[in-house]
Formats: structure tokens, C-alpha cells, sequence
């Protein structure tokens, strides 16, 4: 297979994923993902299970249960059996056995204790290539003052700080989900750091001191200054590849130099009030 049509196939399966992304409530059968896809009928299945390394109907059941999951920790005001339903599963019992033969956790169990660290190692979709282009802004950023929840631990277990930090939030109504900026201010990079050592702050911002409280939320300030800015839009666990492009590929070629500070995120859209795919995430590196 030469690059040109390597890049079409490549190009016809992101498609199929977008097009899954958007239609995950509704019925999806391999007649239309394949019309999607511009492929065979016929040989679709087997041409989706051999990129993908999983079938076509594994991964639609996967990604449902992953956006279900979700739902369960950060919506728990809604029934299970509205999630179960709205996941595709035709009563409450088939959801409950799909998704503890998935991870070993009943959706009741998963939503009162959720163990993100199995969950993260059994639901990772097949790597996506994404041609979104690369547009890099310089703005000022205006010195903020937060309240900060410091994440330390494995980053599979970042969820649980964020629960935390949600709780806090409801109860001291000092920094209103609606009206404050969500950010998080990076340490350490995952991907090179010990899961023990891994360093993560979940911020919101506020206008006054943040006092005691239980959940060990912190008064904080982000420093203002000059910063590159970098749009991310998708699930979480795919933004390395646009941090990766600032500091390898823009940073050298732009000339600036990184100010003595951290790299920090502005979360636009946020679970799960949007789902995965349409998370919005700008991503700041601080220049002198």
C-alpha cells in the first residue's frame, strides 16, 4: 500500500469513528458505517477489526459503556436506568452484566467507588489520527487567583481529585462551575514520570482566600503573562500529541522562549456536559 492510499484509508476510518462518536444513541449497523466508510459491505467488518483490533460492534459497545461511565460518576442525579437506555441496552439487568464483565464493577458500585485504574487500562480506544490544524496564538493572560486541589499519584486516578474538587465546589459555591474558569496546571509529564510521582492541580477560579475545609482545597495564583496558546479539542487522554507540538516543533521555530513558569490547561467544555468528542481544551505555555 503506497502513502497516498494509506492516508485514504486512513482518512475513510476517522470518518467511521467520527461519524460512531456522533450517533452513539442511535441504532448503527455495518450497512451504513461501511456506506460511511466508502467500503464493501462485504468486507467491511474484517477491514474495521484489522485496523482497529477490534470489531466494528466491540468498539461501538465499548465507547457507549465509556460515555455511560461518565455519566454514572459525574450525573448522579440521573437513573442508572436512564444511562442503560440511553447507552443502547434494552433494561437496566443487560447494561449491569456488560459493564461488570467489562471491569469487574456493577454500574451502582462503579458510580459510589469508581477503580479508574482498571478502567483506563481495559477501555483505551484504538490511536486516532487527527489532521486538525496546528494554529498557535500569543495572548497575555491576566494574573488568577484559583483554588487548587493538588492531584499526587497515578494519573489514572486524576478522576477521584476531580470528584473532590467538584464537591468542594458545590458546597462552598466560591467558584461556580457556570461563571469561574476550570484550569489545570501541569507538573509532570505522564508519559516520562513515575505514576507515584506524577504531579496535577485542579483549579477553579475565585475572588477571595479559599477557607479550610475537608476536601483540602487551597488558596492559589496562576501567574499572568505572555503565553502561547494551542486549542485542543477531543477526549483528554489524546491532548500529549499538541503539547508535544509546542515545545518540539512550534517553540523552536517561533524564536520565543518559555517563561519560568508552568504549562497550564483552560477546560472551555467540560464532561459531562458535553461528551468526549466534543471537549474543548486550550492548552497555555508560558513565554517570557
Amino acid at each position: 500500500m503506497n502513502e497516498i492510499t494509506l492516508k485514504s484509508y486512513v482518512k475513510r476510518f476517522e470518518r467511521v469513528f467520527d461519524y460512531i462518536d456522533h450517533h452513539l444513541a442511535e441504532p448503527l449497523d455495518i450497512e451504513q458505517l461501511s456506506r460511511v466508510a466508502n467500503f464493501s459491505k462485504f468486507h467491511f467488518h474484517r477491514q474495521f477489526s484489522q485496523y482497529a483490533g477490534i470489531s466494528v460492534f466491540a468498539y461501538i459497545r465499548m465507547m457507549r459503556l465509556r460515555r455511560a461511565s461518565y455519566r454514572l460518576v459525574f450525573c448522579t442525579e440521573e437513573r442508572i436506568i436512564d444511562i442503560a437506555l440511553d447507552a443502547g441496552f434494552e433494561n437496566p439487568e443487560s447494561f449491569s452484566r456488560a459493564f461488570k464483565q467489562s471491569f469487574g464493577q456493577s454500574p451502582s458500585q462503579f458510580r459510589k467507588e469508581p477503580l479508574w485504574k482498571p478502567w483506563n487500562e481495559l477501555f483505551q480506544p484504538p490511536p486516532r489520527q487527527r489532521s486538525e490544524k496546528m494554529e498557535v496564538n500569543i495572548v497575555d493572560f491576566a494574573t488568577t487567583r484559583v483554588a487548587v486541589l493538588e492531584h499526587r499519584g497515578a494519573p489514572e486516578l486524576v478522576n477521584n481529585s476531580v470528584m473532590q474538587f467538584i464537591e468542594w465546589r458545590q458546597q462552598s459555591g466560591l467558584s461556580p462551575v457556570k461563571s469561574s474558569r476550570t484550569l489545570g496546571l501541569v507538573y509532570d509529564d505522564p508519559a516520562t514520570v513515575e505514576p507515584e510521582k506524577f504531579r496535577f492541580d485542579i483549579c477553579g477560579e475565585v475572588s477571595s482566600d479559599v477557607p479550610e475545609n475537608v476536601q483540602g482545597v487551597k488558596s492559589g495564583v496562576i501567574p499572568g503573562g505572555r503565553c502561547a496558546v494551542l486549542r485542543h479539542s477531543g477526549p483528554l487522554d489524546q491532548i500529549g500529541e499538541k503539547i508535544y507540538y509546542l515545545y518540539r516543533e512550534w517553540l523552536p521555530e517561533s524564536g520565543e522562549e518559555l517563561r519560568d513558569a508552568h504549562l497550564f490547561f483552560h477546560y472551555l467544555k467540560l464532561l459531562p456536559d458535553v461528551p468526549e468528542h466534543e471537549l474543548l481544551t486550550d492548552i497555555y505555555l508560558p513565554l517570557k
